[in-house]
């Protein structure tokens, strides 16, 4: 167990995280688990004040833990004056209730916790329409609303659980119609997003999707990528609006490059279907690029997580999900664990399957781009003659093709080899022929 003393000038909210162990089916080490837990109370802007693993061998259904580890802990939150407990599990209504009647202070579960952080994090329209129904999702079955919504109603006895708990019961009829009108707006942004799906298919440049474990560095490879400035820090769910951009790969290819959610392991159920209007980005793409933290000693269990959640997401019809892994984070590696990595991403990138980098320094950008323009380039080749005033054909085949070879004959005619979709060839012989 570790206790932390934090000094702040705006006094936060103390809490105790807790992880539950043996109950999860992850391989992740139950240490890597509850630093995670950590990792997500302070992103909800918790004063973490102690945190401890328990290994529970038999859930108890009333309160998840034995009568006397309940004891146990209701000293130490007491003896960390926490005002909330953060367990690192899901929790049914009965026993998030009987706990806070036990340790006589707030209790929110891993589900709980990240909501509430999804709810700060969303920043468009759609994000928050996610949210709000994934919340409602879960709060249909409780009687206490979750975190942020009881920070602004303090006042109650702790005596039942939850400050303010009378002013927060809900009536179930109205969530369910609340949930319906939210599942409206959603399709209806699905229908939006399908139109654009349609509109691109016009100008048809390939799609990138980034995906990756929370954390892992995404949006820092989307910044260096499409020179954006997409908010990127050092903060679980610091993404969570899709945000697309067009790029230019080698030899002039466009693409358009999609920034995701971050996954996680055991991410809520509530979250993965709320944001299936998001995810759909990665089941449209022509290729998925799976960026991992590759310096930190969860990277494996991480990928097998990221994988699991992929599985759960349809590609759209004539897709097939093709996905190059990011090795990203190589300049926190050193002497022989940098050498070991950067030998095997060489190997696999030579079979697009692998390339490591730095986002945050741009070590291995290059290579990375080289290796996108490879695995999305299946476009037929074809050979264009244009005579010497057609610059602006000359320009437009640059924009929306991959020019692979020009050449100017003795007549001032230019040969240009390009790569072209079937319908942008047509467009362009509809507009230049």
């Amino acid at each position: 167990m570790t206790t932390k003393h934090i000094d702040h000038a705006v006094p936060l909210i103390r809490a105790v995280v807790i992880h539950p162990d043996g109950r999860s089916e992850s391989s992740r080490l139950a240490e890597e688990r509850l630093e995670e837990a950590v990792g997500l109370a302070r992103a909800l802007d918790l004063d973490v004040r102690a945190e401890e693993i328990v290994r529970i061998r038999k859930t108890v259904p009333a309160t998840m833990f034995g009568s006397g580890k309940v004891e146990e802990l209701a000293a130490l939150i007491r003896a960390a004056e926490a005002e909330a407990a953060v367990i690192d599990d899901d929790l049914t209504p009965v026993q998030q209730r009987n706990l806070e009647k036990a340790w006589d202070c707030k209790v929110i579960d891993r589900t709980g916790l990240i909501l509430e952080i999804f709810g700060r994090r969303a920043r468009t329209k759609e994000g928050r329409l996610q949210v709000e129904l994934a919340r409602l999702d879960y709060e249909k079955s409780r009687l206490v609303r979750t975190w942020t919504h009881l920070e602004r109603q303090r006042g109650g006895t702790g005596a039942t659980g939850g400050p303010g708990e009378t002013q927060i019961e809900l009536d179930r009829r109205l969530i369910a119609d609340r949930i319906v009108k939210l599942k409206g707006e959603l399709e209806e942004v699905r229908r939006t997003r399908g139109l654009h799906r349609k509109a691109r298919q016009k100008v048809p440049f390939p799609t990138v999707a980034l995906v990756g474990y929370t954390n892992a560095g995404k949006s820092t490879l989307f910044n260096r990528l499409t020179g954006s400035e997409v908010f990127a820090k050092d903060l679980l769910f610091a993404t969570l609006d899709t945000t697309q951009r067009t790029i230019r790969l080698p030899q002039g290819r466009p693409a358009i490059v999609a920034d995701t959610v971050g996954f996680i392991s055991d991410l809520p159920h509530e979250l993965v279907e709320s944001f299936r209007a998001t995810l759909e980005e990665v089941g449209e793409a022509d290729l998925i690029l799976h960026v991992r933290d590759i310096a930190s000693a969860d990277s494996d269990a991480q990928a097998k997580d990221v994988e699991a959640v992929l599985k759960q997401i349809p590609m759209v019809e004539g897709k097939a999900r093709r996905v190059l892994e990011v090795w990203n984070k190589i300049d926190l590696l050193d002497g022989e664990a940098r050498e070991a990595v950067l030998g095997q991403a060489e190997r696999l990138r030579v079979q697009g399957k692998a390339v490591a980098v730095s986002a945050w320094t741009g070590e291995g950008i290059e290579p990375l781009r080289e290796t996108i323009a490879g695995l999305i380039d299946d476009d037929p080749e074809t050979e264009v003659v244009l005579e010497p005033h057609q610059g602006e054909a000359l320009a437009w085949l640059y924009e929306n093709g991959r020019v692979t070879g020009r050449e100017t004959d003795d007549e001032g005619r230019t040969h240009v080899r390009v790569r072209l979709h079937a319908s942008a060839l047509g467009r362009f012989e509809r507009q230049f022929g």
